[in-house]
């Protein structure tokens, strides 16, 4: 007997996640087996990343979160560090005004520093564009290191002069590079790797995860709703008893 596909309208409104993080995962393996160069992949993931873009809105998410390319992704072979910036370049210049036109505001989250410029004007000129928008937020982390976001925040309260009495996990939260963005509900990542891989280890300390078998560019609205029927099947107790 086939399984029934989730329908959103049976969802209620409070278990739908307010946050969802996402970390694209299988680009590389979904161009190798159809014999392409990974960058195949990365391009075709940009497909499934515009129609998750667009379920979000649809189904009334307010923040999603992608992982876009890690401080640790520089070490990659040249052609394809160089594919992906290419990439992120039609990205924030071709897919503005349609984000813009569906109400999506964008924010960066990473070290600027490592960026080329050219990049980080676009960039700048999106969140700028966007930023009274407030549909949906999409938060790109690009050239995004949770643990260096954290080395971040440590040398920006040394700066500022707190006081160690003053360090509470809400003005640890101030200070990270997610600053003003709740905690994400449900972080997923595609390929079925489960792996936190250096992304929102602060943020999302009591997220829900999911791990579909789905690489990143298979995955698209009817993955997201499975994501997100089975989140709103779960007893989140924040480490609490009910």
């Amino acid at each position: 007997m086939a399984s029934v596909k989730p329908d959103i309208r049976d969802i209620p409104a409070d278990r739908i996640p307010r946050h969802i993080a996402v970390i694209m995962d299988g680009n590389g393996r979904w161009a190798k087996k159809r014999g392409m160069p990974r960058l195949f992949g990365h391009r075709a993931g940009m497909e499934s990343l515009r129609a998750v873009i667009k379920a979000c809105v649809e189904f009334g998410v307010k923040y999603l979160t992608v992982y876009a390319f890690s401080t640790e992704n520089w070490g990659r072979p040249q052609d394809e560090v160089s594919g992906l910036e290419k990439l992120f370049h039609e990205a924030f210049t071709n897919e503005l005004l349609e984000l813009h036109k569906q109400g999506v505001r964008i924010i960066h989250l990473g070290q600027r520093e490592g960026i080329p410029q050219d990049l980080l004007k676009e960039i700048d000129e999106a969140v700028d564009l966007s930023k009274n928008n407030d549909r949906l937020v999409l938060s790109v982390a690009l050239n995004y290191g949770s643990r260096n976001e954290l080395m971040h925040a440590v040398r920006r309260m040394i700066a500022d002069g707190l006081k160690p009495e003053e360090i509470t996990e809400q003005k640890i939260s101030e200070y990270l590079f997610t600053a003003g963005i709740p905690d994400p509900d449900l972080v997923i990542r595609s390929s079925g790797e489960q792996r936190l891989s250096n992304f929102l280890l602060y943020q999302s300390a009591y997220a829900e995860w999911e791990f579909p078998e789905t690489l990143w560019p298979d995955f698209g609205k009817e993955q997201l709703l499975e994501a997100i029927a089975e989140y709103a099947k779960r007893d989140r107790r924040f480490g609490k008893v009910k």
